[in-house]
């Protein structure tokens, strides 16, 4: 009989690996832990069409509830995991239960990384990670006129445009000189600087923030400039942060993310993870690396799910990722970290154009703007050398 297989985490990664096993012939027990009171299901849409009311929350399941039953996989929701004895290989839960596991997937995901600032206590301060949590920004934006949104990065520009479209007064306050400066180039940026701009955005860069005033509810960010701006709702959008605080107590190796091999291996070799969690070494960047997005969710989970079952698999993907601002859709290919040239193609004055990495003239990663056909042949390509006959129109 094969042992027991848990996996703490319900989320994108969680989920594939647990119907990737079945899948692949699993025949053996299989729990899908998770800490939120609903069936595993999408985050990218939370900022965008859930926020804006536009969809359910049950067109975000990732899964009908019955194929977890259909399937015998032992579904637990609403329950957190708080330690591994790795010497008995037991799970401890926060109600009191233990359970056995013959391998141990974590898929724990992150967390939104919170800002110690002056004042962020305050009621009406708040992050976005969660169903619940958007739930409970849309009952305040429902009530407020001016929101205010600390960091220009994915989350942060995307809940602006729906913010706005809902009539409210928007003010994003970003520390770079650039929005979404850690992931694109200075061409990507101005564009969305200018869409912004333009459907009314107030955009405050290279902004730094004293304290969140207020007599009990928020009603302000106060800047270092003196400037304050007023907003009955602040959003924390500065990125996210890996829960590996599970592994790490139980003296896994981690760095910034659970350390994993190609095959989603921990330093324990009864012990997997997966997904925003992860840090792995990439030979195609020659670099560690964590990422946070579906590809990586998905892909990674299937690599692990192969591993258990037998196979001899080294992870090393093609990252790839998108967003949605306004009618634009930004799509990402490869990681452009370390590039040395640029080249732009199309007019971003026609809202379709794309812009090409290049590192010792070899494509490493294209960001395309309202242009599919160049995201799509850049999933192709990238990694090989860089050639003129390699660039499409946009």
């Amino acid at each position: 009989m094969q042992e027991e297989v848990v996996i703490v985490g319900a989320g994108q990664a969680g989920a594939q690996a647990a119907q990737s096993l079945r899948q692949g012939g699993f025949e053996g027990p299989l729990r899908l832990i998770g800490d939120e009171p609903h069936p595993p299901y999408q985050r990218p849409p939370l900022s965008k069409k859930y926020l804006a009311g536009d969809i359910g929350s049950e067109a975000l399941w990732l899964r009908p509830p019955a194929f977890f039953s259909t399937n015998a996989i032992d579904f637990i929701p609403n329950t957190r995991a708080t330690a591994i004895d790795r010497s008995k290989k037991r799970l401890q839960l926060e109600n009191g239960d233990t359970l056995s596991y013959g391998k141990l997937i974590l898929a724990t995901g992150t967390n939104a990384r919170w800002l110690p600032l002056p004042g962020a206590d305050k009621p009406g301060v708040v992050t976005l990670r969660s169903i619940s949590d958007v739930d409970a920004i849309r009952a305040k934006l429902s009530e407020c006129s001016a929101l205010a949104i600390i960091g220009a990065g994915y989350i942060g520009l995307e809940v602006a445009a729906v913010a706005k479209s809902m009539g409210k007064r928007v003010t994003v306050i970003e520390a770079q000189d650039r929005p979404m400066k850690r992931v694109v180039s200075t061409p990507v940026s101005d564009f969305f600087t200018k869409l912004h701009q333009n459907n009314g955005i107030d955009l405050k860069l290279n902004a730094s923030i004293e304290t969140l005033e207020g007599d009990g509810h928020v009603t302000g960010v106060r800047l270092a400039d003196g400037e304050t701006v007023p907003a009955e709702l602040v959003l924390i959008a500065v990125g996210a942060i890996p829960n590996d605080d599970l592994a790490h107590g139980a003296g896994l190796d981690v760095d910034n993310g659970v350390l994993v091999d190609g095959a989603g291996q921990t330093s324990d070799p009864y012990i997997y993870a997966v997904g925003d969690c992860t840090r792995f070494y990439s030979t195609r960047y020659e670099r560690s690396i964590r990422m946070e997005s579906v590809q990586n969710a998905i892909d990674q989970a299937k690599a692990v799910a192969q591993s258990i079952l037998g196979a001899d698999v080294d992870y090393d993907p093609l990252p790839w990722f998108w967003s949605d601002q306004y009618d634009i859709k930004l799509q990402i290919a490869g990681l452009s970290e370390g590039y040395d040239d640029t080249i732009v193609v199309g007019e971003p004055d026609d809202n379709k154009f794309y812009v090409a990495y290049l590192k010792a003239g070899q494509l490493i990663a294209v960001d395309s703007i309202n242009a599919p056909r160049s995201h799509m042949m850049a999933r192709r390509v990238i990694g090989e050398l860089w050639r003129d006959d390699l660039l499409p129109d946009a």
